[in-house]
């Protein structure tokens, strides 16, 4: 697909989706990657829910500290996986309170060096703590752009360093954004209103 067409497709949805930006509620760096980290397998929803009652008292790394595991689990067990996001939980703010002078890194190398952080999460948290130019892969990302042909990746690494080959890099944190509502309002995983879209008439699997 041509560098022209694929600018005009993020034309298009710029226009359908303006307001198009990270679901999550964070104040800070470290409100966004705790809440990124609780995100996994969750929806946006109910983590602004938990959050919300959790950054109101506990929203540094010595206070989630504090609280221990258990006293985390408390307030995301709604979250899923809440076991695992506990113990990872932990061990990042012990990470960030010991050698990182509690303060969050903004560069991806050294966030996916904290527990429980993958190239996802740490390229979530550049983009939208630190106005880095990113672009995160989630389902939503890799499904849109394999299926339109922006790309014809595999897995979600390649399908990230090819998206950051064809699309400028001033536009990458915002297309990550307008890919993530196209796939949750029209490009579903299951039963796309592809009469609906305004990319049909340059869809791979449209017109396939």
């Amino acid at each position: 697909m041509s560098y022209d067409i694929i600018n005009k497709i993020l034309d298009d949805l710029d226009s359908l989706y303006p307001d198009a930006k990270a679901g999550l509620d964070f104040t800070t760096p470290f409100e966004l990657l705790i809440a990124t980290i609780l995100s996994a397998q969750c929806t946006d929803v109910r983590v602004n829910k938990v959050t919300a009652v959790l950054f109101k008292e506990h929203n540094t790394p010595k206070s989630i500290l504090d609280l221990g595991i258990d006293g985390l689990t408390k307030y995301i067990k709604s979250c899923g996986l809440y076991k695992t996001k506990s113990k990872n939980i932990i061990n990042t703010c012990n990470v960030l309170y010991h050698d990182y002078d509690s303060k969050v890194p903004d560069n991806i190398e050294e966030l996916m060096k904290l527990p429980g952080v993958g190239r996802k999460t740490a390229n979530v948290v550049v983009s939208n703590a630190f106005d880095t130019p990113a672009i995160a892969v989630d389902t939503h990302v890799f499904r849109v752009t394999n299926r339109i042909g922006i790309v014809n990746e595999k897995d979600v690494l390649s399908t990230e360093k090819a998206l950051m080959r064809v699309i400028p890099k001033e536009r990458w944190s915002k297309s990550h954004h307008l890919f993530i509502w196209h796939g949750r309002n029209i490009c579903k995983a299951r039963n796309p209103k592809c009469e609906e879209c305004i990319l049909n008439d340059r869809c791979k699997f449209y017109n396939s």
